[in-house]
C-alpha cells in the first residue's frame, strides 16, 4: 500500500513538472517563434487607444494592440512602426525603448505596446515640433513597406486627435496579452 502512494506521488510531480515545462516552452517561447515567418502588416488588425490625460502631467499615454487575423501564428519580433504625420509636414515616430523579445503570436493572439509622448497644452500656439492628427501610420517589425493607417481613439472608441508636441514618441517593448 505505501509503494502504491509513493508511487502516485511520483507520477503526479511528473506530470507537474511536464505541465510547468509545457507551459515554459509552448506557443509564446521563443524556441517555438523559429518555427513560424514574420508577421506582416496586412495579417495583423491594429488598434491605437489614446488614454485618459492625468492631470498636471505633460506627458500623455496610448496603447497599440496588435491581433493576429491571419490565417496561422507568425512571429512578431521587434517593435512595431508608429508615425503621427502632419500632412507631408513634420512627423513624430516612436523609438523603442527595452529589449523586445519574440513573440509567437497565434492566430487570434494579441501584442500590446504602451506608448508615451508630449501633449501639447489646450491653446498651444503652432511650433515646427508640433504634429496633430487623428491617424497614425504602422506597420509590423521587419515590414516597413506594409505600412498602413490607424485611426486613433479614446477609451469609449470615439475618434480623437492626437497632438504632439516632439518629434519622438517612446514605445515600450510589445508584450503578449490576453485581449
Amino acid at each position: 500500500m505505501r509503494r502504491r502512494s509513493l508511487l502516485a506521488a511520483v507520477a503526479a510531480a511528473l506530470t507537474l513538472t511536464v505541465a510547468a515545462g509545457a507551459a515554459l516552452t509552448g506557443c509564446g517561447s521563443a524556441r517555438m517563434a523559429a518555427l513560424h515567418a514574420n508577421c506582416t502588416t496586412k495579417g495583423l488588425r491594429w488598434k491605437l487607444t489614446v488614454l485618459k490625460k492625468k492631470p498636471h502631467s505633460a506627458q500623455r499615454e496610448a496603447r497599440l494592440s496588435i491581433a493576429n487575423k491571419g490565417a496561422g501564428p507568425c512571429v512578431f519580433h521587434g517593435f512595431p512602426a508608429f508615425e503621427v504625420h502632419l500632412g507631408k509636414g513634420p512627423e513624430s515616430d516612436a523609438r523603442g525603448h527595452g529589449k523586445a523579445l519574440p513573440i509567437d503570436l497565434g492566430r487570434g493572439g494579441t501584442v500590446t505596446a504602451a506608448l508615451r509622448y508630449r501633449d501639447c497644452p489646450t491653446g498651444t500656439p503652432p511650433d515646427p515640433l508640433m504634429v496633430t492628427n487623428d491617424l497614425a501610420v504602422v506597420s509590423a517589425p521587419r515590414d516597413y513597406p506594409g505600412r498602413q493607417a490607424v485611426v486613433a481613439r479614446d477609451e469609449k472608441g470615439k475618434r480623437l486627435r492626437m497632438t504632439v508636441c516632439a518629434d519622438r514618441i517612446w514605445m515600450d517593448p510589445p508584450r503578449e496579452t490576453a485581449e
